[in-house]
């Protein structure tokens, strides 16, 4: 278990904290219909934390071919069940070094916001490295209300409650935050840190490692198409 990071629940619990079980029940959302109309039909996608293959499987039904890194090995023999042209890589993303480029890498699940620096210049680094030249990096980013106005919870559509609980301040940037999520049969909690990042903090990030943001993908500016810096 990564340092400050914890989850329970009924199941195997994976480093960052996420329950393997609950994410193969969560929903999928308009996520991969963001993804497939930012880059190429059938490209082969870089997916970088894909977890127990929630976004990788409607990618894989829509015609892409996917690369999936997590360091749970729990959470890839769930993408490894997966019918398609998907192969599974165990590792850290912020050690990851395959030796190859793709036209596409996607960075989601809000990674970029994690609390150690040093982890989340190497996840950066990782995009910039494995993406082609003319390739694309997509990252998925927190809303800006996502640290406050807390308690809230939301009733999604599959049957169950998302609960926000708490972000605590740690210092240097660094929230505690404490996430619920309630179905009928079984609850789940996670407990992870933060570093919550302006516009300008996370374009500064980008640049730092050699991306720049080619365009905002939603309204809310939570899904980001980025370039790499040539």
């Amino acid at each position: 278990m990564r340092e400050g990071y914890e989850g329970t629940g009924p199941g195997a619990i994976a480093p960052d904290g996420c329950a393997v079980e609950l994410y193969t029940r969560l929903s999928v959302g308009d996520e991969p219909d963001v993804i497939a109309g930012a880059v190429p039909a059938g490209a082969h996608i870089l997916e970088l934390g894909s977890g127990a293959g929630r976004v990788t499987r409607p990618l894989l039904e829509r015609g892409f071919r996917i690369t999936a890194v997590d360091e749970s090995a729990e959470m890839l023999e769930k993408v490894s069940a997966l019918v398609g042209r998907v192969r599974t890589i165990r590792s850290p993303i912020e050690r990851l070094d395959l030796g190859e480029r793709f036209e596409v890498v996607m960075l989601a699940s809000f990674l970029v916001h994690n609390d150690d620096l040093a982890v989340r210049r190497g996840m950066l680094r990782a995009c910039r490295s494995h993406v082609t030249d003319d390739g694309c990096v997509l990252i998925q980013r927190e809303g800006a209300d996502y640290h406050t106005n807390l308690p809230r919870e939301r009733v999604d559509p599959g049957g169950y409650t998302v609960r926000i609980v708490s972000a605590e301040p740690l210092g240097d940037g660094v929230n505690e935050v404490r996430a619920e999520y309630v179905f009928p049969d079984a609850i789940w909690t996670q407990t992870f840190r933060a570093r919550p990042l302006t516009k300008e903090q996370f374009e500064q990030a980008l640049e730092e490692a050699g991306l720049r943001v080619d365009k905002y993908l939603t309204q809310d500016g939570t899904w980001v198409r980025t370039l790499p810096i040539r």
